[in-house]
């Protein structure tokens, strides 16, 4: 017999959580590539440290991360309650405005230095994120930790194209 408080991964609200949560992800990816990919051309003018990976690895690895990003708010979607939930939804779209808002400060205004502020922020929305989905769901919380080391290690490249570039 099973649980009737159990979650219903595949029942109607369960898959449109996951529908919106997927939704956000691939809007928050568009609207960075909108920034990002114009301006190629100026960040293959600058200098770059010498760990800076190969142009491919950035779809690749931001695939995967928005997929877990999203996988892990549709945990949070189903199995939040109440207040729980809620701040860890907001916790999670703030941290999803500063991922965009970093392409448009670093690309966009094609500022390293503004985008270094804006990747700062990030990454401690990023943790306050981790924080609150562990309130709700310690593997939700997993999921995004290899965000914050992404996001981290892209701080450490962000600060050194800065550096380079001065």
């Amino acid at each position: 017999m099973t649980d009737p408080a159990a979650p219903r991964w595949f029942s109607a609200r369960s898959l449109l959580i996951l529908a919106a949560a997927l939704a956000l992800s691939v809007a928050a990816s568009v609207l960075g590539s909108s920034a990002t990919t114009p301006n190629l051309p100026w960040y293959d003018t600058l200098a770059k440290p010498a760990f800076n990976p190969p142009r491919l690895a950035f779809p690749i690895a931001w695939t995967i991360l928005y997929a877990l990003m999203a996988i892990a708010a549709w945990r949070v979607g189903v199995l939040g309650r109440g207040e729980a939930r809620r701040r860890a939804l907001i916790a999670y779209g703030v941290q999803y405005v500063l991922n965009v808002g970093w392409s448009f400060a670093f690309f966009g205004a094609q500022s390293p230095a503004l985008g270094l502020a804006v990747i700062g922020a990030l990454l401690v929305a990023i943790a306050w994120t981790i924080v609150r989905f562990r309130v709700v769901d310690r593997a939700a919380a997993l999921m995004l930790w290899p965000y914050l080391a992404w996001v981290s290690f892209a701080s450490l490249l962000n600060a050194a194209i800065l550096v380079l570039n001065r």
